[in-house]
């Protein structure tokens, strides 16, 4: 018996961890996709005349416990990997990619979908029936299901190559990572750098059995370095080490990669009768195509560009002093640090005490309590995949009835890749007469507590709890019939709304008040310093700016003009089209492109701008929260409607029921600059 293919008997039916093997995943994704296959046949050789019912809805349906095991399998390949399970990964991806195509280039399947499509009138279908019928419909004419035989192989090989090489992009910038670590012997190689850091670095040098100090690339090992030593080469060297990652001619280099796998995505959008690859992605999104997009952050860049010059003046005079008179990009935090205490009189490491992790929760799930109704229990009898993790029980109140599991893993190690997301096992939905709740998952990289202190967060680190919290609240708070529009699956540019909307609370000095408490003292985090916390806000937001411009011109160029790839390196196309949200001085050794995952290897191709796209949301929405009261309960209840809709409806149309009118521009120009 292969536990992944029996009903869940853990509570909730939440994943067995405890009791799967690596081994039982490849028998049971054959298995699955099978069992999948097999309900996909039924649904092509019923004779009865197609319906919504028992066509598109059929399918929706579909594939239940595949995508619960995928979803198992590929968060562990992200939060716990390892060779073995990398090594799966490599087999499983081309089986998933290929039983997609069947079902997208089943022609049998698309003519009875195409049947109920051309006939949608004479049903009486609600709202989201009609969204699932309509995303069905066009999800496989955009897999090809209008295609001719030959072009319907040609797409199918397209896709595979696409899943394998995307993998192998993000497996290489994992192994680059790892491969780096940078060994101090001498204490003065560390000056400037706080203690309970220092604490840090020697716990990761006893982890590698050596003595002295490791600074490694993972985000909560390199920024404090970044950020804190004075040792201006040391800084450097990290800093180049960490801009060659998968850019050094090695085993993990990504260049070539990136040349295939934007040459791949160039033939699946011409094989499907798009320009590019950016005009089949935005088909899809608000922004609806390539020159809005341009035109949106060449406008940002415009209002941008002179407070980042402004910023960087400021830091240039700072460098001076010190003798610097040709300020890099690695000097960029350290300076930044030490203006910003200059003018606030603050660090990140004073502020950290206030901010243990488990008070920083409390907060967010006291919030989702006071907006939503959410309540949160620590359940310890549903398994976990590796002990660092936690598990909850969400219920909403008044009547207590359970909502969603959510699975929270905060601290970095080895089978982890960098940075912070929020994911799902399993998606919500309505079937049988029962409402089948999500179970949502929170991954972070914060510092690990030590023998003598708790984990404590920087701000910054606050903010991205708050972030991916928002995420997570919108595939906790789903109400939707359809797992296929539910939660987060919503149209790209709508996704960082929920996420950035909650990272505004953070500023709020009446709500900070209530968590940011010294977990030594309990003193409240002082008047003072929430006032250059929210004078702060806006620090560097120019620099800030400019940075996330540049990432999503590069995006959106590399998916409008792969062409240019045959003649130029990737490096050499990656300074041009960054070159006007440029700062600092073009360093020859390092590029970004290669470690680019966000693009290479997860959703957001040519969608990068989505995150300054949700900024205008985020920025409109809680000025919305602000001119009514930031705990409004009507306001929240407006809110929760939005987030509970999931995907049945259009994004501007679901906006546009919470605020009263499309969102404005005006609003983020004002929050960023005044």
């Amino acid at each position: 018996m292969n536990i992944l293919t029996e009903k869940f008997t853990t509570p909730y039916h939440a994943a067995p961890f405890n009791s799967i093997k690596n081994e039982d995943f490849l028998p049971a994704f054959k298995e699955l996709i099978k069992k999948s296959e097999d309900e996909i046949n039924d649904i092509v050789s019923n004779p009865e005349a197609p319906t919504f019912e028992n066509v598109i809805e059929a399918l929706a349906f579909s594939g239940e416990q595949l995508d619960v095991v995928s979803n198992i399998f590929f968060n562990l390949n992200s939060a716990e990997t390892s060779d073995e399970i990398q090594k799966i990964a490599q087999e499983v991806s081309p089986l998933l990619t290929e039983y997609s195509s069947k079902i997208s280039q089943n022609e049998a399947l698309f003519s009875k979908i195409k049947k109920v499509y051309d006939n949608k009138e004479t049903y009486q279908l609600n709202e989201e029936q009609q969204m699932l019928l309509n995303e069905t419909y066009k999800g496989f004419v955009r897999s090809g299901a209008l295609l001719n035989e030959s072009d319907k192989e040609k797409l199918q090989k397209i896709s595979m190559d696409l899943s394998v090489k995307s993998l192998q992009f993000g497996q290489n910038v994992l192994a680059s990572t790892n491969a780096y670590f940078k060994h101090i012997t001498h204490k003065e190689d560390l000056a400037g750098i706080p203690e309970a850091i220092l604490d840090q670095y020697a716990e990761e040098a006893k982890e590698k059995e050596l003595e002295g100090w490791v600074v490694t690339l993972q985000y909560p090992s390199y920024i404090p370095f970044m950020t804190y030593a004075e040792n201006r080469e040391l800084r450097k060297e990290l800093a180049l080490a960490s801009g060659k990652k998968s850019f050094d001619g090695g085993e993990f280099d990504n260049q070539e990669l990136i040349k295939e796998l934007l040459t791949l995505k160039q033939q699946k959008a011409e094989l499907l009768g798009y320009q590019n690859y950016a005009d089949y992605v935005l088909e899809e999104r608000m922004a609806k195509s390539p020159a809005k997009v341009l035109d949106f952050l060449n406008e940002l860049l415009t209002k941008a560009k002179p407070y980042a010059e402004k910023e960087i003046e400021e830091l240039k005079s700072l460098a001076k002093a010190d003798g610097i008179e040709d300020l890099q990009g690695y000097d960029h935090s350290f300076y930044a640090e030490k203006l910003r205490k200059q003018k606030y009189d603050f660090n990140d490491e004073e502020l950290k005490p206030y901010f243990p992790l488990d008070q920083v929760q409390e907060a967010v799930f006291g919030l989702a309590g006071k907006l939503f109704g959410l309540r949160f229990k620590e359940r310890n009898d549903i398994p976990k995949y590796h002990e660092d993790v936690k598990v909850y029980e969400v219920t909403e109140q008044p009547e207590d009835h359970f909502k969603a599991l959510l699975y929270v893993d905060y601290f970095p190690r080895k089978g982890k890749r960098a940075g912070a997301w929020m994911t799902s096992y399993k998606n919500q939905y309505k079937k049988d007469g029962e409402n089948s709740r999500p179970h949502i998952s929170i991954v972070c990289n914060f510092s690990k507590p030590t023998k003598d202190t708790p984990s404590l967060l920087t701000f910054q680190e606050v903010t991205t709890l708050f972030h991916e919290f928002g995420h997570a609240l919108h595939g906790m708070m789903a109400e939707t019939e359809y797992p296929g529009l539910s939660g987060t699956s919503v149209k790209w540019d709508f996704v960082e709304l929920p996420s950035q909307f909650l990272e505004n609370f953070c500023y709020e000095p009446e709500f900070l008040k209530t968590f940011a408490k010294h977990y030594k003292t309990g003193e409240v985090l002082p008047d003072e310093k929430i006032e250059k916390i929210e004078q702060s806000k806006n620090f560097m937001e120019g620099y800030q700016t400019m940075r996330q411009l540049g990432f999503g011109l590069l995006d959106m160029n590399y998916h409008t003009k792969v062409a240019e790839l045959e003649n130029e390196s990737v490096k050499e196309f990656e300074d041009k089209y960054t070159k006007a949200t440029t700062l600092y001085p073009i360093n020859p050794e390092t590029a970004m492109s290669p470690s680019f995952s966000h693009i290479f290897q997860g959703g957001y191709s040519a969608g990068y701008y989505s995150y300054k796209w949700a900024e205008v949301l985020d920025a409109d929405a809680f000025q919305y929260f602000k001119e009514t009261g930031i705990f409004n309960p009507e306001t929240a209840s407006k809110y929760k409607i939005l987030l509970s809709s999931g995907g049945t409806k259009d994004p501007m149309e679901l906006y546009k029921s919470f605020r009263g009118s499309e969102p404005k521009v005006e609003s983020l120009l004002k929050r960023a600059f005044g």
